[in-house]
């Protein structure tokens, strides 16, 4: 009787999903921090995420950079987050899909600590 070695499948990564998980209250600190000037870090970081998570490109890194600089851009940027990017998220982890949209645009306004804290609590449910 032959025995053959099955290989272990559980510790390997699910996809080519890059890994940043961050607790939200910490995006929040860090941006207070440093003055928003971590913001432009996470938003090319979150991009590479959703991009990763859709298969193609919903943000590109120009605009993600750009969105920690610029208020129209950041504007923009939460509102392809929320109609394009965080419904991947939630199609990946079985998640009922909701538009959150108008909530991070308002909030990307006036809070934009405390849209990136929503995002990074929606993606942290991948890991």
């Amino acid at each position: 009787m032959e025995v053959t070695n099955q290989p272990e499948k559980w510790n390997e990564p699910t996809g080519n999903i890059p890994v940043f998980k961050m607790d939200p209250i910490i995006v929040l600190l860090l941006s207070f921090v440093t003055c928003g000037l971590y913001l432009i870090y996470w938003n090319i970081k979150v991009s590479e995420v959703i991009n990763a998570v859709s298969g193609r490109e919903v943000i590109s890194t120009p605009v993600a950079v750009f969105s920690g600089c610029c208020m129209p851009v950041n504007i923009y940027f939460y509102y392809i987050m929320g109609k394009e990017g965080l419904p991947n998220v939630y199609k990946k982890t079985g998640e009922l899909d909701k538009d959150q949209s108008n909530l991070l645009i308002l909030l990307g306004l006036f809070f934009p600590f405390a849209a990136a804290m929503i995002v990074q609590g929606d993606i942290n449910r991948l890991y």
